[in-house]
């Protein structure tokens, strides 16, 4: 009995190819010859014609691409490995693309290189977009609204990171704390806008005269602390020195009013950087309040 035949016809594998919205191409191995390219490829590349993968698909190349992934799809004997899963950002169209590169034999017995790029640009716009979102947000619970200092949270998150590599190679560790001398004052006469100003106006002025390597934070309403690797007591107490006299000369206009402002400030030192960031804060603490029973505008050291 005789078996009942289909009344449709195959489709050509070509047509199947041209039909997906991906790029689909084939390419010799050893030449870069594209030897294929399905309709979405010639529609963004043009026609193969001939020409080299490299040469086609890709723009600004003199040779081979140094990203090609030809060595990865063979094995140590020349055989076909499994696919190789990639991403990558094309040259011509700017767009992303994840990419499933094999060595497959091709109709004369040669080995090929089939690539099947589908283009993921919306994906990659997204996931950049929740990256940013998510800088944006570990910055800001790091970052003090008022002053765009570090805030207490990420003073002691890479204060303790410093004192660990400080250690390590026993360098010695210094922690100025200074405090707004009679800021209550302030914000009870004037108003807290006006003591918000004050703070912004201290930050300002002591910017510049804090290195880069240093860890400078508003740590508490008006305290201030910057961590310094590498440097001693001695060295401190300049920095504070120059800060100390940078902020007596400050002046914050508040509508018909001059604010003047002094700070009062206190040092501590880990030699080899075996104290822990709670006890410099500690130390420096009590000393910056010995230097406001001092009579405030001071600079003591602990011990």
């Amino acid at each position: 009995m005789s078996q009942p035949q289909s009344d449709t016809n195959p489709v050509p594998m070509g047509s199947i190819l041209d039909s997906l919205d991906a790029l689909v191409y084939v390419s010799d191995m050893q030449t870069h010859e594209l030897l294929y390219m399905n309709a979405y490829g010639r529609r963004l590349w043009g026609e193969p014609g001939g020409r080299r993968c490299w040469e086609t698909i890709q723009t600004g190349q003199t040779g081979p691409c140094a990203f090609c992934t030809n060595h990865r799809l063979l094995d140590a004997d020349g055989r076909p490995r499994p696919p190789y899963v990639w991403e990558f950002q094309n040259t011509v169209t700017q767009h992303w693309y994840q990419c499933r590169d094999q060595a497959i034999v091709w109709t004369d017995g040669r080995l090929v290189r089939m690539e099947i790029a589908t283009d993921i640009t919306d994906r990659k716009r997204v996931e950049e977009q929740l990256k940013y979102a998510k800088q944006v947000a570990e910055n800001l619970a790091q970052t003090d609204e008022l002053t765009g200092l570090r805030n207490r949270r990420a003073f002691f998150a890479l204060g303790i990171q410093t004192l660990h590599q400080m250690r390590r190679s026993k360098q010695p560790v210094s922690l100025v704390m200074f405090d707004a001398d009679n800021f209550k004052q302030i914000n009870d006469h004037y108003g807290h806008s006006a003591g918000d100003k004050v703070l912004v106006a201290m930050t300002q002025a002591a910017g510049p005269l804090v290195r880069d390597a240093d860890i400078f934070a508003r740590i508490g309403g008006e305290e201030f602390a910057i961590l310094l690797a590498g440097q001693t007591a001695e060295e401190a107490s300049t920095l504070a020195e120059r800060l100390r006299q940078g902020l007596m000369a400050m002046q914050v206009r508040y509508g018909n009013s001059d604010i003047l402002c002094t700070a009062s400030f206190g040092i501590a030192e880990s030699p080899d950087a075996q104290h822990s960031l709670e006890q410099l804060l500690s130390e420096a603490d009590h000393a910056m309040y010995r230097a406001k029973a001092a009579g405030r505008n001071r600079i003591e050291l602990a011990g």
